[in-house]
């Protein structure tokens, strides 16, 4: 089974920045897109940003120009670039990846485990 591992999460001062990264594991053949969703208390989970394995990447209109997504398909990792951050950005951010061709089959979606994103002064 797909397995996404997030890191670089923490706690950051308004207008400051901070790279996420997501690793998959697991005998992966290929993954078709890669990206990023948050969920802050009391609210629904979003897209953040998403990536296809030929690099065709989609935002939230809420983090245009600020953020920037980026995958390495040799490595199976997709980043997030955040900068400008903003208090209304603190929330739990999730990997996700979908399409996930691999040794155990096919997977419509997986999901990492999440890194929480705090952004106050």
């Amino acid at each position: 089974q797909v397995q996404l591992v997030e890191s670089g999460g923490g706690l950051v001062q308004p207008g400051g920045s901070l790279r996420l990264s997501c690793a998959a594991s697991g005998s992966i053949y290929s993954i078709n897109t890669m990206g990023w969703y948050r969920q802050a208390p009391g609210k629904q989970r979003e897209l953040v940003a998403a990536i296809t394995i030929v690099g065709i990447t989609n935002y939230a209109d809420s983090v245009k120009g600020r953020f920037t997504i980026s995958r390495d398909n040799a490595k199976k990792v997709v980043y997030l670039q955040m900068n400008s951050l903003k208090p209304e950005d603190t929330a739990v951010y999730y990997c996700n990846a979908q399409g996930v061709r691999s040794s155990y089959g096919y997977e419509n979606a997986a999901w990492g485990q999440g890194t929480q994103v705090t952004v106050s002064s």
